[in-house]
């Protein structure tokens, strides 16, 4: 085996132990559902369920300009089609920013699709669509937000799949002035997540159960205009951290080996030319 593939499998055995003292109780409140989002043992495990009647959901209670999230998530099992199962960033208004992980269901046998955007001002467009190279819902697996002045790495068990780096040099939008908040959920879009909308959610599967575990929040928590980071910048690795060689030839590798789209790649959606970002790494 391959010094690269041996750090690779020993940093997913690292992350499937990894152990956090996170409490739900503390970090979120269940948004909506009616019930259908729960907060279990003592603290350490929300689940978040689907049926015919509503999904449901839950997000952070503080707000945050940069930071990092940690989210253990297993997805729903079995015949997922018609369901998306999400954990991502994002500020409040009409000229929103956001940061995107949305699992797309799919039926049994057929794997998940993650999706991944970022939006800035309200305008997003910069999809990237991979597979993973695990089965999602056997396990609890950790996905990351890592969101910088910089740039924004987003992580599968300490596995850089994709990389945005702030390109405001280049005229291209990046979030960086509104805070936002975490928030996570599960609910039914069948009419686009699984091929297009042309397999629907089966019912007779509900309800569907999707978990989430060991939530780690570092961050700049905002609050009545002002950042904890303001006078003082933060300690910690996550607020400068960039792509070392071992990460740049990991994502890399996870952008040859899964990665089914990619927006800076699709020259029939822009014919005009790629978008600005896209010779940077989007």
């Amino acid at each position: 085996m391959s010094p690269f593939k041996i750090f690779f499998f020993t940093a997913l055995f690292a992350a499937a132990f990894s152990a956090s003292t996170a409490d739900f109780n503390s970090d979120v409140n269940v948004a909506w559902g009616n019930g259908r989002g729960k907060i279990l043992n003592n603290g350490q495990l929300l689940t978040l369920n689907l049926d015919k009647s509503s999904g449901s959901g839950f997000q952070s209670k503080t707000e945050y300009l940069f930071g990092k999230i940690d989210m253990q998530i297993k997805l729903v099992p079995g015949n997922s089609a018609g369901t998306v199962t999400t954990f991502y960033l994002k500020s409040e208004g009409s000229t929103w920013d956001e940061i995107d992980f949305e699992f797309l269901g799919n039926m049994s046998g057929d794997p998940y699709t993650l999706h991944t955007n970022v939006y800035t001002q309200g305008k997003g467009d910069k999809e990237q669509q991979f597979h993973l190279w695990f089965d999602p819902t056997a396990n609890f697996h950790t996905y990351s937000i890592l969101w910088n002045p910089q740039r924004i790495i987003l992580t599968v068990d300490n596995t850089p799949i994709r990389e945005f780096k702030n390109s405001e040099s280049l005229g291209v939008l990046f979030p960086k002035s509104k805070p936002m908040r975490m928030y996570a959920s599960l609910w039914n879009a069948d009419d686009w997540a699984t091929r297009g909308g042309l397999v629907k959610t089966d019912w007779s599967k509900a309800p569907f159960t999707a978990s989430y575990r060991n939530i780690k929040i570092e961050g700049c928590a905002h609050s009545n205009g002002r950042s904890s980071c303001t006078s003082t910048r933060p300690n910690s690795n996550w607020y400068t951290q960039e792509m070392d060689s071992t990460s740049q030839a990991r994502l890399r590798w996870v952008q040859k080996n899964y990665m089914i789209y990619n927006y800076c790649t699709d020259t029939k959606r822009f014919p005009q030319g790629i978008p600005r970002e896209c010779g940077t790494r989007a």
